[in-house]
């Protein structure tokens, strides 16, 4: 795919590797020099376009000494996705250096709104670009707008803040996503009756509000039989999701469906297969060979090795794939614009939503 590509494509040398041709080649096309075949012109210049290779603006800076420095805010804890962003960030080493780009990862509670802001506010001035999974709360907009104003270029990630003045969001359509969660469980519940159980890491989160919202739409519309319990909120973290879960399966023996809108899955997990609470909740209806992960109809989100495992096992039904590779690719190309007063390509920094079940799994 393109956007994969463009991540390799570090310098002259590698344009002209993918093109076929020698560096030397590709230097007569650059600078419209003759002897160059059209076929030979035309290959050179769509591996420039499918890699959105810059060298000319990247040659100004490295001249220049230009040296740019990004921060990433993240969640602070053990999210599985949220660790595949810095991951990936920590492999792009070689192409953050050639363009004379640094990232840091600033690590912060992102469900408290009073330490999120204050992590924002500690990086003004000192930064170039900052990338943000971001609270939807007064004071992490008002952080986010004294970052803009101060001259700093502000992208959300994962989870936007729209009403504020960041430049740019990198996610996916997170009410989709809902949506997209809403029809699976609904359907894959078939003609059972019962009540639907949500988990979020907390509803202040925009991803996790507008996936719930959407999920309730679908719920609502289309599977107004099926009833949708209160949401739990987990904070995204394992021991909590769990307990929480617990209780709510120890309250209603009749749950039928489980969304889990965040992270906290390894809880969910282990709430949905824990054989002594699943035996103290079978009815006569239910045979005692049918355990609740079984009998529960569960959608998540985000391909980890835990979904994963869960996939294989039988106790996931589906996940709500986005790329994290690509987000953490996008964040920083769209940084890398917004800093070089460049227009952002949008089409390839646009996330997708993927729908990953067992027989799928990449």
């Amino acid at each position: 795919m393109a956007e994969d590509a463009s991540t390799t494509a570090l310098t002259l040398k590698d344009i002209a590797r993918e093109a076929g041709v020698s560096l030397a080649t590709v230097d007569r096309v650059l600078h419209n020099r003759p002897g160059v075949r059209p076929d030979t012109v035309r290959r050179v210049k769509e591996a420039i376009a499918r890699n959105a290779f810059q060298p000319h603006v990247a040659a100004a800076e490295l001249a220049r000494g230009r040296a740019r420095r990004f921060a990433f805010v993240m969640p602070s804890g053990p999210n599985p996705f949220m660790q595949q962003i810095e991951a990936y960030l920590g492999e792009m080493s070689g192409w953050l250096s050639a363009r004379r780009l640094s990232v840091e990862i600033v690590a912060t509670d992102v469900f408290d709104p009073s330490v999120l802001a204050a992590s924002l506010e500690s990086l003004s001035g000192d930064y170039d670009g900052v990338a943000v999974v971001a609270l939807d709360h007064p004071s992490v907009r008002a952080a986010i707008n004294d970052l803009v104003e101060a001259g700093t270029k502000v992208v959300t990630l994962v989870s936007d803040v729209p009403s504020s003045r960041r430049h740019h969001y990198v996610g996916i359509d997170n009410i989709a996503a809902g949506r997209t969660a809403g029809a699976l469980v609904g359907r894959l519940i078939g003609q059972r009756s019962g009540k639907v159980a949500i988990v979020a890491g907390s509803q202040a989160l925009r991803d996790h509000a507008e996936r719930i919202f959407g999920f309730n739409q679908v719920m609502a519309s289309e599977f107004p039989d099926l009833g949708v319990l209160p949401v739990l909120e987990g904070r995204d973290e394992d021991n909590r999701s769990e307990q929480l879960l617990a209780r709510l399966f120890g309250r209603h023996a009749d749950i039928v469906g489980l969304y889990n809108v965040g992270a906290g899955t390894q809880g969910v997990g282990k709430a949905l297969t824990d054989k002594a609470l699943t035996d103290k909740a079978l009815t006569d209806k239910v045979s005692s060979d049918a355990g609740r992960e079984k009998r529960v109809v569960f959608v998540g989100h985000d391909v980890t090795a835990l979904t994963r495992r869960l996939l294989l096992q039988g106790v996931m039904d589906a996940a709500i794939s986005q790329n994290p590779g690509h987000e953490a690719r996008a964040a920083v190309r769209v940084l890398l614009a917004l800093a070089r007063g460049e227009p952002i390509l949008r089409e390839q920094e646009k996330i997708r939503i993927d729908i990953v079940m067992r027989d799928n799994l990449p």
